[in-house]
């Protein structure tokens, strides 16, 4: 059987994955502080007897593209933005740290911060907790200032501060659920010099022009891979007939 075959098959199963990954920056166009996955791939010899002529790719671990979003005004006093490099940290279900660009914060009934997809944020000693209060205000530093209810527009004092953390970002893993760990699992030290903007909130950084000319070159390149496929059969069957003894 001729190689090809094997070319045009591994082809055509690495552009349905690398479809996969762009359909999934598709659908978190619209996710506050979503990054963007790129796909990699390698190309690897075919081996076997006869010429070195048949190459196919494989896909590496997907990378993760840290390009800013744009920022978007919201007003919410609970909502921050990061400016420049840096994440802030939230508590997993599993009570593991990770690291996210998403602010857009909330308090439950219980006063617990947690940001949009329920995961609590880490302060200086574990998940942050507000006790009842007349106004909160975030510091460009993460410092979480609160006005406790009943008391003066003076009163106002530091209650806690948010976990902001610059990690190298060649260290950071991207999981299943969006969220960034450290590839060693050990978590990462607070940053000082990381900066947020209270009232705004970061947008995807998915370009959609740009993942939807990709769908369309993969699903162009899936095509051509399984007319490969179709031609190296046809050749093969045309060649059976040659030496079928008549």
């Amino acid at each position: 059987m001729d190689k090809a075959i094997y070319i045009g098959m591994t082809g055509a199963s690495q552009n349905m994955a690398a479809q996969a990954v762009q359909a999934n920056n598709l659908a978190n166009a619209s996710t506050t502080g979503f990054r963007a996955d790129l796909i990699q791939a390698r190309t690897e010899q075919v081996e076997g007897e006869g010429f070195e002529t048949r190459f196919y790719n494989v896909l590496q671990p997907n990378a993760t593209d840290f390009t800013q979003g744009p920022l978007m005004e919201t007003g919410n006093e609970l909502d921050i933005a990061i400016s420049g490099d840096g994440f802030l940290a939230v508590q997993t279900a599993d009570g593991s740290e990770a690291y996210t660009r998403a602010g857009d914060l909330q308090l439950t009934a219980f006063g617990e911060l947690v940001n949009g997809s329920g995961l609590p944020v880490i302060g200086n000693a574990g998940p942050i907790a507000i006790p009842p209060n007349q106004k909160i205000e975030i510091g460009t530093d993460g410092t979480i200032s609160v006005l406790e209810q009943g008391q003066g527009a003076e009163a106002i004092t530091a209650f806690d501060r948010i976990k902001l953390v610059n990690p190298d970002t060649e260290m950071l893993v991207k999981g299943s659920d969006g969220l960034l760990r450290r590839n060693d699992g050990v978590p990462e030290l607070a940053d000082g010099a990381v900066r947020v903007q209270s009232g705004f909130v970061e947008a995807s950084n998915v370009n959609v022009v740009d993942a939807m000319v990709e769908m369309i070159s993969l699903s162009r390149n899936f095509e051509m891979n399984i007319k490969l496929i179709r031609t190296a059969e046809e050749n093969s069957e045309a060649s059976a007939q040659l030496l079928q003894v008549r």
